[in-house]
């Protein structure tokens, strides 16, 4: 029997069979808002060099197999991605094979089906070691982008802390934490990437390279934040003023933050229908405003819903509101979540990643936009922050 034919007619309902598979597992989360496309990628081209690599009466095109695991890996590693979704999508794979095929091989003699098993069991090997090669490749780019880019924003830090000698002690504990995870496993990666004899050697140590990966994000989001109160308290930001259409910034934040929300199961309800149309304000601090409050809501709410209300409000001013069934805060807290480094928090709510840093910024924005920022909230039932703002800034402040 020729197994090639066989899996040749047959690899569309490979790929279909696949591709609900790796939707329907729960150990790959990263493809829940991915397209169809996105998700099929390189097993096309994989398969039609399994086909080669099976059949007697062709060459074996194991370099298209190669080629597109490399592609496959990089992809992966841009999609976010993380080592254990893409080993799970390849054990998948492998899977959704072999049953498609398991007719074909009762039909089939011994020697045979040996033969095919083995070489579809070996194409598929050979097909995760170049993914993870080229997924590791990938993820050591980014981490040594991320160091140059870290290395970069320290220079501004260092000058603009000399101005924010108050925060200097907290931010310091701050960093620490990040600074000795990212020195910790950087080393260990080194050493592992030294004694390796081939890439594939390196695979075992992804773990590592994601964990460096994480806390340098987190690092450069602190330092970020803090970069941007430092401007603030030095009197160097400024506004760029323009036209702005509400509802698209509105569109734009809610898109890139669902995600997030998607994550805890939280729904959120956006309300603009009496919403100014354009505002006179700067779209980029606008985004920031609305970015802070709403990602502060989905990190403080395990369940419930979040709702996002725009509204005109006279000739002069307009609001955006943004609610959560929440943690809450209490009273004797609320006068202080506005104050750098302050995390409000109770016994059975933990947010690690969070700078304390965010609602100080917001406020800020705000009194440089010639704003203001009221909080009402209960604990156990949720929050309300609502920023009123002019529907135009006369002058720009600096």
């Amino acid at each position: 029997m020729d197994f090639s034919q066989s899996l040749a007619e047959k690899r569309d309902l490979i790929i279909q069979n696949w591709i609900k598979a790796v939707r329907q597992d729960l150990q790959i989360v990263a493809t829940d808002d991915l397209p169809r496309s996105a998700i099929r990628d390189h097993l096309p081209d994989v398969l039609t060099g399994m086909v080669s690599v099976l059949s007697q009466a062709q060459d074996s095109d194991i370099q298209l197999i190669v080629q597109r695991s490399l592609e496959h890996g990089v992809l992966r590693a841009a999609q976010g991605f993380a080592p254990n979704e893409i080993a799970r999508e390849y054990h998948l794979l492998r899977r959704v094979i072999f049953s498609t095929l398991e007719t074909d091989f009762l039909e089939g003699v011994v020697p045979e089906v040996m033969r095919a098993y083995n070489l579809i069991d070996t194409t598929i090997d050979e097909a995760i070691t170049q993914c993870f090669n080229s997924y590791v490749e990938e993820r050591l780019c980014e981490l040594q982008q991320l160091q140059s880019q870290a290395e970069l924003t320290n220079q501004e830090l260092t000058r603009l802390v000399k101005a924010n000698q108050d925060n200097l002690s907290q931010l310091a504990h701050e960093l620490k934490n990040p600074l000795n995870s990212i020195i910790g496993y950087s080393e260990l990666v080194l050493r592992a990437t030294r004694k390796a004899s081939e890439p594939r050697d390196a695979t075992p140590h992804l773990e590592h390279i994601e964990q460096v990966l994480r806390n340098g994000r987190r690092l450069l989001r602190l330092i970020n934040d803090a970069l941007e109160i430092s401007r603030y308290e030095a009197g160097k930001m400024e506004l760029h003023l323009e036209a702005t259409e509400v509802r698209y910034i509105v569109k734009d934040v809610v898109e890139m933050l669902t995600p997030l929300a998607d994550t805890k199961s939280l729904e959120i309800v956006i309300d603009c229908d009496r919403s100014p149309e354009t505002v006179f304000t700067d779209p980029l601090r606008l985004q920031q405003i609305l970015t802070n409050l709403l990602s502060n809501a989905i990190r403080y709410t395990e369940s419930g819903t979040i709702w996002l209300t725009c509204q005109t409000l006279d000739d002069c001013q307009w609001s955006l509101a943004v609610k959560d069934t929440g943690i809450g805060i209490s009273p004797e807290e609320q006068s202080l979540v506005f104050d750098p480094f302050y995390r409000a928090e109770n016994n059975d709510v933990h947010v690690p990643d969070s700078t304390g840093l965010g609602l100080a910024i917001v406020s800020q924005l705000v009194n440089l936009m010639q704003g203001k920022i009221t909080l009402t909230s209960e604990v156990g039932v949720g929050s309300t922050f609502t920023v009123i703002l002019p529907l135009a800034i006369k002058t720009q402040i600096t």
